[in-house]
C-alpha cells in the first residue's frame, strides 16, 4: 500500500458528487453501506481472477510473487497444495493482527478462502507451456490479472487481505512508512521462502515492480462509491504488495 491518496475526503457540497473514496468500515457497516448487487460479485470475481493469475505465473516457471516464494517453498515440506498453503497462511497471518488490533472484515476471510481455491482449481486444469514465449505471455497475464483482481477486491470495499492488513498493522504500530514496512516484509518472506526450496525468477522481480503501479492505476476504475457514515474516514489509495 501507499500514501498516494485517492480523491479525499467525501464532499459536504451536496450539489456536487463526490468522488469515491476507500473507507475503513467494520463487517456491520460494510453491509450497511448498501450496493451489495455489484459489490458482492466484484469481490467474489476479483478473488477467483486472483487465484488464478497466481496460477498463471505457477505455470510460467519464470518466478512468483513474495509471498508465494513462501508458499512455494513451505509445501516442499508439508503435505499440502499450493492452493491449500496460501489458505493455511493467510490464517496464520490473521493471528498476527491480534497483537495488531487489525480488525477483520468480510473481505478479509473471503480472501482468506477463495483465493487458495482458485488457485488450487487453475493449477489442476492447466498445463505448463514448453515454448519460452508462451511461458512470458503466461506470466505477463499473471502478473497484469494480478493488478486487476486486486483493484476489484479491494475497490469493493470489503476490507483488506491477510496480508495486507499486517502490513498496515505493522506501519501503524511502528510508525514506519507503509513503503518501508511493504520492503521488510516482501524481502523476509522471500528469504525465508529461499531457504524452504521455494521458487524465485525474474517474475518475481517484475511482480515488486509491477503490481503497484498497476493496482494503482485500475483501482479508481473498480472502487465502488459508498455512502459513508456521518464522520467518513477515507484511507489512501492502497498499493498493495500481494492483495491479500
Amino acid at each position: 500500500m501507499s500514501t498516494n491518496a485517492l480523491p479525499g475526503p467525501v464532499s459536504r457540497d451536496r450539489t456536487t458528487p463526490a468522488p469515491a473514496a476507500l473507507l475503513d468500515l467494520g463487517p456491520v457497516a460494510q453491509l450497511r453501506a448498501g450496493r451489495l448487487g455489484r459489490r458482492v460479485p466484484q469481490l467474489i470475481v476479483g478473488l477467483v481472477l486472483y487465484g488464478v493469475s497466481l496460477a498463471l505465473m505457477v505455470r510460467s516457471t519464470l518466478g512468483l510473487a513474495p509471498w508465494d516464494v513462501l508458499h512455494s517453498g513451505l509445501i516442499r515440506h508439508v503435505p499440502l497444495t499450493l492452493g491449500q498453503a496460501v489458505v493455511a497462511m493467510s490464517f496464520v497471518v490473521l493471528l498476527l493482527w491480534i497483537p495488531l488490533r487489525e480488525k477483520p472484515g468480510i473481505g478479509t476471510i473471503a480472501n482468506a478462502l477463495l483465493i487458495g481455491t482458485s488457485a488450487d482449481a487453475t493449477l489442476f486444469l492447466l498445463s505448463a507451456p514448453d515454448g519460452l514465449a508462451a511461458r512470458v505471455a503466461l506470466l505477463l497475464l499473471g502478473v497484469v490479472g494480478n493488478g486487476l483482481a486486486t483493484a476489484m477486491y479491494i475497490g469493493a470495499q470489503f476490507g483488506r487481505g491477510p496480508r495486507d492488513g499486517l502490513m498496515t498493522g505493522l506501519a501503524r504500530r511502528t510508525g514506519w512508512s507503509l513503503r518501508a514496512v511493504r520492503t521488510g516484509l516482501e524481502v523476509t518472506v522471500v528469504l525465508c521462502g529461499l531457504a524452504l526450496g521455494g521458487a524465485l525468477g525474474l517474475g518475481t522481480v517484475l511482480y515488486a515492480l509491477a503490481i503497484g503501479p498497476l493496482t494503482q492505476l485500475m483501482l479508481p476504475w473498480m472502487l465502488v462509491r459508498l455512502d459513508p457514515p456521518a464522520e467518513p474516514t477515507p484511507e489512501p489509495t492502497p498499493e498493495p504488495t500481494t492483495g491479500r
